[in-house]
């Protein structure tokens, strides 16, 4: 539990009187908040609560309509985010800031003053990481990233500030657990010392275990305040969306034995397609009618690559077809378009970038992928059917918008993933293929995600989703495995396995195949090769 706000007679930060208005939309209306020296302070809400709106204004990123902003008693225009970081003021972004094409180190430089050494600062970067449980290779181009990677990336480049306010989006949706604690530490050291958090989350257990206080937003007004420490996610959860969360509905699979799988992988294994890469090491595993399979795994362990391949982004030679057969049909060897025309949908970790164009409507969005639902004629575009089908998917996952033109970038993060998984389910594909589908999504939002999923599941789909965060694993999936070094451990039924077990798992240790899965798994503390003796196989 947090210990108390610490007292001061001078705030960090005072807000008075926020307002944020754009062409169609109030963000912000009349925000007044108040942050103390070394309080861990949540800014809690709904996707489109106006938080992220919030943040930038504090960082200098967005002017504000209306309103005053006081720093340590002073009155300040935060004009830029230069501005705010000679202040003492960083921030770690839910859609990153970071240039894909040069090098993390090149990252971190250009949001220090001067010109710093790069050799010194590569070493910075890898005391800084070791020190945190963030480890990173600070030579290595940003696009190779996975998203995991990248938010280390984005933590170590602000704790390198030594920011006096840190301000903190949605900082371990894609880390794991145990990343997540070593932050935590981190994040208690730094508020000891006196610095200020703002720390955006919708994993409201994280926000109970850290936080001094909660300030909630509702349609871009505060709408209560509470201590976290005396409440319960459920009740917080409530404080958010205005009504009772209801927990997903998962029945029995409809699978059995022997139904013909839809997804069949095949000792698929290739070489990394950058120096900086995972090389996928003989991966089996299929997919059943009415099943969800899940993969765990830290971030950079092959993820992405299996992504690749399994969507058709990164094809295999035509010899190798049969590693991967879709339906019955080799099809290891086709494109994206060819496999998504055979039943295969896709939501993809990036959502900006990948799953959808940042400049683009949302009705040109649908285009990517819905365009065999009747949006063509004859190689032209239908823009009736195209609206009405991006209306229909706003409408049907509550993805909050100015409607089927909006810009995608205009959106909340957690609403764009809305209209993102909408589009893919409208689809009604065979085989869905999901990487992080409820990514800085809010909790009533991430709920109708998972049941919208199971559903999915229900009508006979199957579906394979890939995410760090375990306890949606156990929520939704039918069977799990972990993925590590590129290598996939023994797939085993949800109900046959634990969090803790999966958690070791994913630290490259599990049984062999033959063996059974229920004897007990040891903790992580304990050495691998005396718990568990010969029976181990480790992930080299």
């Amino acid at each position: 539990m947090p210990s108390l706000i610490p007292s001061s007679d001078q705030p960090q930060l005072e807000l008075r009187g926020i307002r944020k208005v754009y062409a169609s939309v109030v963000a912000n209306d009349g925000i007044d908040l108040v942050v103390a020296p070394g309080e861990i302070q949540a800014i809690l809400g709904e996707n489109g609560a106006g938080k992220s709106t919030l943040m930038k204004i504090i960082y200098g990123m967005t002017a504000p309509t209306e309103g005053e902003i006081y720093w340590r008693g002073q009155r300040v225009q935060m004009s830029s985010p230069n501005q705010a970081r000679a202040l003492g003021i960083g921030m770690v972004f839910q859609h990153f800031q970071l240039f894909e094409t040069l090098t993390v180190v090149q990252n971190v430089a250009l949001a220090l003053p001067g010109r710093p050494d790069l050799d010194d600062l590569c070493q910075r970067i890898h005391a800084v990481g070791q020190r945190y449980g963030l480890p990173v290779d600070s030579k290595r181009l940003v696009h190779t990233l996975s998203v995991g990677e990248r938010q280390r990336v984005e933590i170590i480049r602000c704790l390198l500030q030594n920011p006096r306010l840190l301000i903190m989006d949605e900082p371990t949706s894609v880390l794991t657990p145990q990343a997540v604690r070593k932050l935590f530490e981190t994040l208690r050291q730094l508020a000891d010392e006196g610095c200020s958090i703002l720390y955006i989350s919708h994993k409201l257990d994280e926000v109970q275990e850290l936080c001094h206080s909660a300030t909630i937003l509702r349609s871009g007004r505060i709408t209560g305040h509470c201590i976290p420490a005396q409440e319960t996610p459920a009740s917080m959860a409530r404080m958010m969306i205005g009504k009772e969360l209801v927990p997903c509905q998962r029945p029995k699979p409809i699978t059995s034995e022997t139904s013909e799988a839809k997804l069949q992988v095949q000792a698929l294994s290739r070489t990394a397609s950058h120096p900086f890469g995972t090389a996928l090491k003989d991966i089996s595993f299929e997919l059943k009618p009415g099943e969800i399979l899940g993969i765990a795994g830290v971030s950079g362990n092959g993820q992405q690559e299996l992504m690749f391949a399994l969507s058709g982004e990164d094809p295999l030679p035509a010899r190798q077809a049969q590693m991967i057969r879709l339906n019955g049909q080799a099809v290891a060897h086709l494109d994206s378009a060819s496999r998504h025309a055979q039943g295969l949908g896709f939501v993809p970790e990036e959502r900006l970038g990948r799953g959808a164009v940042p400049a683009m409507s949302l009705a040109d969005n649908t285009l990517l992928t819905a365009y065999g639902q009747g949006l063509l004629k004859h190689g032209l575009i239908l823009r009736n059917a195209v609206d009405q089908f991006s209306q229909c998917c706003i409408e049907g996952f509550r993805v909050k918008c100015s409607g089927p033109q909006a810009p995608a970038n205009s959106l909340s993060g957690g609403n764009l993933q809305k209209f993102i998984v909408g589009r893919e389910l409208m689809q009604k594909p065979q085989v869905l293929i999901a990487a992080q589908p409820t990514w800085g999504v809010d909790v009533g939002a991430a709920a109708f995600i998972r049941q919208a999923l199971i559903d999915l599941r229900n009508s006979g789909a199957s579906l394979l989703v890939v995410s760090e965060e375990l306890d949606e694993l156990f929520e939704i999936c039918d069977r799990i495995a972990v993925i590590a070094d590129g290598r996939l451990s023994p797939v085993v039924p949800i109900e046959d396995t634990d969090v803790e077990t999966i958690g070791l798992w994913m630290s490259g240790i599990w049984p062999h195949e033959g063996m059974d899965h229920s004897p007990e798994i040891p903790s992580i503390s304990q050495p691998a090769s005396s718990a568990m003796g010969s029976e181990v196989y480790r992930v080299a």
